[in-house]
């Protein structure tokens, strides 16, 4: 069975279906500049609107690109805290829409008395 919404994957093979912030952050501490230089994050369907990557920088730190075609967004930053990155990614990814996921809603609700 699939992810149900979306998949990590590295170059080196290793992917983690769904994955939680700390499941990133090992799959980006785990990249190397010479065999596992790159990990992407995408939607698990056969032709993804969206998609985000980290890869390692011959210069140190890791380059973050995130795009989504449905948004036009297409943003591409250095980073050298895998923290920082991890917890970006989990945030941005958590605004993508997914086919099949309850719609976001968002609530004017006040507390009267």
């Amino acid at each position: 069975m699939g992810a149900a919404y979306y998949r990590a994957e590295s170059e080196s093979g290793d992917h983690i279906d769904d994955p939680s912030e700390d499941a990133l952050f090992m799959l980006i501490d785990d990249l190397n500049d010479s065999d596992n230089t790159f990990v992407v994050i995408q939607p698990d369907e056969d032709d993804p609107v969206w998609f985000t990557s980290v890869a390692v920088l011959d210069e140190g730190g890791y380059e973050v690109v995130r795009r989504d075609n449905t948004r036009r967004e297409h943003d591409v930053v250095s980073e050298t805290s895998i923290d920082r990155i991890a917890r970006d990614l989990t945030i941005w990814m958590a605004a993508r829409d997914f086919p099949g996921r309850p719609t976001q809603h968002t609530s004017n609700f006040s507390n009267r008395p």
